[in-house]
């Protein structure tokens, strides 16, 4: 059995978002791209994002600490620890109103 504390891990890759020139690090906790399931931590310091980008297939997000902003087209979705959202599958960004930690979930079809 294989068991991580996401609040550590979260904290580390806060850390790490913080001294980077982009402003965010990641770190995959399950899977990778020899799996149909990937989990990966996300730290944004607060006022970076993401980017816009493609879906790579059905994702979720949750989370973990701070708040951000998911914009896809002429939605928009703000949540703030512990809020979960199903992403949608076009293009979309994800952007920190504060320094944030997110877990993305992201399932498949191999």
């Amino acid at each position: 059995m294989e068991a991580t504390s996401l609040t550590r891990a979260g904290e580390e890759q806060l850390d790490k978002a913080r001294a980077a020139s982009s402003g965010r690090a990641a770190v995959t906790v399950h899977g990778g791209h020899e799996h149909d399931l990937r989990q990966t931590l996300i730290a944004l310091a607060e006022g970076r994002s993401l980017g816009e980008h493609e879906s790579p297939g059905e994702a979720t997000l949750l989370v973990m600490s701070g708040r951000v902003r998911l914009s896809a087209g002429d939605d928009t979705w703000e949540g703030a620890e512990g809020d979960h959202v199903v992403i949608p599958p076009h293009r979309h960004d994800l952007a920190a109103l504060t320094d944030a930690v997110v877990l993305l979930t992201v399932a498949t079809r191999a």
